[in-house]
């Protein structure tokens, strides 16, 4: 008895490993690449404006979007709109104010600072220089230094390995740079740090790098709470503060012995920030597909479609990121809304979500998730699609892959529930390098899937890794591999079509990090 028992339990899904689902093969075909040009011909070009949230190409786009979603005949989800609208914080791009020992020093020129700081006056008689603020064993601690209360200055060098290696140097992946130093401003501030003070060696070169970011409004749900302002330094800068220390000397003496440093320095300090703010709205589009039987429970499925905006006549049109990954959202709406169309609709409700703001911080979605159209308690998963148009140097020989990002962290049934979509049907290459906890990109806290998975939602990452375009105006429609795209949204449709009508939804049956 208990044998059959157990069989009659496993019976749905030994059938899907065993069957195809020629219904579901049927529909999967309306998913195809030159649907997906089509789209991304359009919400890639020049005309959107590289549809920065909060601005005219966003609005453009939100607007292309909801009419294809018109078009399919998904209906308003209310009120007429398919928009869930939300307000922003605005802050305009002014450098902070810094004085050293009674001498002013120029935003831009002397320092830069990224705009979105809170907005405070700080002023200390000491800052504590920390060198390159780590230990060689673990770059994100600041082991044997107090830091509580005060500022801090570090130099900005690379990480290195257990073996004296650069990272960076190493991998040559940009976004390397970012997180780490990311990491060591996050654990400064996790620490109490007033103020953190990183030491460039050419803050000219670093304007001129960062100047789209420099120049670009910061946005916010929320006016930023107070926190440690991060902001980079000249040399002569850091020189005015250690006073009759050299830092090229101390730079030079540190490279050498590879040993932390930390000296205290007594000066007279004063930053002050101060914002210009302006409220501005921003929109999420929804695209709401009612399932039958099980129509309470809810599959979402989302990408991002704002990305960078412009810098004068040069546009940031993020072909891949994500307007890759906001097409595909397009055509699976289509196929799911044709198959309800001819009866054979999802017994689940399925939300088709392109968000915004997530070049911002992930903002759409976490407005979503704080303020749900739908009830959390009824998501039974996001799967987020964020740049699959691409490949990276690690697969510049093979198309046939995807990294999957996240698939097992809250649920081992999703991950099993993705892992057989992709035999049954598709054939890819799941990548899971990104999904080691100890991936120094930390890809998992970088998309708009995280917001769900913070709620306990069980999530699946699709991404085909950073390239030589990421982030770039490089980052354009002819560089895409539309046939890739092609295979990869149709994982995202078959293991969708199995979470929409299984019996039962999967669970929360695990927590790793």
């Amino acid at each position: 008895m208990i044998k059959k028992t157990l069989f009659l339990l496993l019976l749905p899904s030994l059938l899907f490993a065993q069957q195809k689902d020629t219904t579901a093969i049927r529909y999967s075909k309306i998913i195809t690449a030159s649907e997906m040009s089509k789209n991304l011909h359009v919400l890639a070009s020049d005309e959107f404006e590289g549809r920065e949230t909060g601005k005219k190409g966003q609005k453009m786009a939100a607007e292309y979007i909801s009419n294809q979603f018109k078009s399919f005949g998904i209906p308003p989800y209310k009120d007429n709109t398919y928009y869930q609208t939300y307000p922003l914080n605005m802050i305009l791009p002014v450098p902070a104010d810094m004085t050293i020992n009674e001498k002013k020093f120029i935003g831009n020129k002397d320092y830069y600072n990224f705009p979105g700081l809170s907005e405070q006056k700080i002023t200390s008689n000491s800052v504590l220089f920390l060198g390159y603020g780590i230990e060689e064993e673990n770059y994100n601690d600041y082991k044997g230094a107090d830091v509580k209360n005060k500022v801090i200055m570090i130099l900005a060098a690379e990480p290195y390995d257990a073996e004296g290696k650069s990272i960076v140097t190493k991998t040559n992946k940009p976004s390397i740079w970012t997180t780490y130093y990311k990491a060591k401003t996050e654990k400064a501030k996790e620490a109490g740090a007033l103020a953190i003070l990183i030491v460039v060696d050419d803050v000219e070169k670093g304007v001129a790098d960062n100047k789209h970011r420099l120049e670009t409004a910061a946005l916010k749900l929320e006016l930023p709470k107070k926190e440690a302002p991060v902001i980079y330094i000249s040399k002569e800068m850091a020189n005015a503060i250690l006073k009759k220390q050299n830092i090229g000397k101390i730079i030079e003496k540190i490279s050498k012995s590879r040993k932390p440093l930390k000296i205290k320095a007594k000066t007279n300090l004063v930053i002050d920030v101060k914002n210009n703010v302006q409220k501005i709205e921003a929109e999420n589009v929804l695209g709401y597909v009612e399932g039958t039987d099980l129509k309470e429970e809810l599959v979402v499925i989302t990408a991002h479609y704002d990305h960078l905006g412009k810098e004068g006549d040069v546009v940031y049109n993020g072909a891949d990121d994500d307007g890759s990954g906001t097409v595909a959202v397009i055509n699976l709406a289509q196929a799911f809304t044709q198959a309800k169309k001819e009866g054979h609709g999802p017994r689940r409700s399925i939300l088709f979500m392109p968000v915004s703001g997530e070049e911002k911080g992930l903002l759409g979605s976490a407005y979503y998730t704080e303020n749900p159209v739908y009830p959390l308690k009824n998501t039974v998963c996001d799967l987020n699609i964020d740049m699959i148009g691409r490949l990276d140097e690690n697969h510049a020989k093979n198309s046939n892959y995807v990294y999957l990002i996240g698939s097992d962290k809250l649920s081992t049934q999703l991950h099993n529930v993705s892992e057989q979509a992709n035999k049954t049907y598709t054939n890819l290459e799941l990548d899971y390098t990104f999904n080691d906890e100890k991936d120094k990109n930390r890809f998992y806290y970088r998309s708009d899937h995280y917001n769900f998975a913070k709620k306990g939602i069980p999530v699946i990452f699709y991404f085909n890794g950073v390239h030589a375009d990421y982030h770039k105006e490089t980052d354009e429609v002819q560089k895409i591999d539309f046939n890739k795209m092609e295979k990869i949204t149709r994982l995202v449709f078959f293991t969708a079509w199995e979470l929409a009508n299984r019996n039962d939804r999967v669970l929360v049956d695990s927590n790793k990090k």
